[in-house]
C-alpha cells in the first residue's frame, strides 16, 4: 500500500459522498498528479477497498468513488439531487431478493450492481416551492 492510496483511501473512508476524480484531485490530502490517482484507484477498487460508478453529472463529471471496505458485507445505494449535486447515502442494499427471483425468473447469475437514483432533493425541493 503506497503513500498515494493510503491517502486516497483515507480521504474517501472520511467523505460523506461519493468523490469525482477532480474532487479528489483538488483535497489537500492529496498530493500525487492525475495518473497516479487513476492507477491508485483502479489498484484499490480491483481490492475491494473502494466501490464506483458512473453518473452523468453536468455541474461535477460522471465517475463517482467510495469506500467500500472488505469488512463491509453491504455496498450502498445512492440519491443525487440535480438542484444541488449532493449525494445521500440511501443505505445497505435491499435488492436481495429482487435479485434471486430475476435470477430465478430469467436463469442468469448476478454477480455485482449499481443503483442510483436522482431528482431533486427535500432541501431544494422546498426551496424551489417556496419561491414560486
Amino acid at each position: 500500500m503506497t503513500k498515494a492510496r493510503r491517502s486516497l483511501l483515507h480521504v474517501l473512508e472520511q467523505a460523506s459522498e461519493p468523490l469525482s476524480v477532480s474532487a479528489l484531485l483538488q483535497h489537500p490530502d492529496v498530493s500525487c498528479n492525475q495518473a497516479t490517482v487513476y492507477r491508485s484507484l483502479h489498484y484499490l477498487e480491483q481490492r475491494g477497498y473502494l466501490d464506483s460508478f458512473v453518473l452523468h453529472c453536468t455541474d461535477h463529471g460522471t465517475e463517482r468513488y467510495y469506500s467500500c471496505t472488505k469488512e463491509q458485507a453491504e455496498h450502498s445505494h445512492w440519491f443525487h439531487c440535480t438542484a444541488c449535486h449532493r449525494f445521500i447515502d440511501l443505505g445497505a442494499c435491499l435488492m436481495k431478493e429482487d435479485l434471486k427471483r430475476w435470477e430465478q425468473q430469467y436463469g442468469f447469475t448476478v454477480s455485482d450492481h449499481t443503483f442510483f437514483l436522482t431528482g431533486v432533493c427535500a432541501t431544494c425541493k422546498e426551496s424551489t416551492s417556496s419561491t414560486d
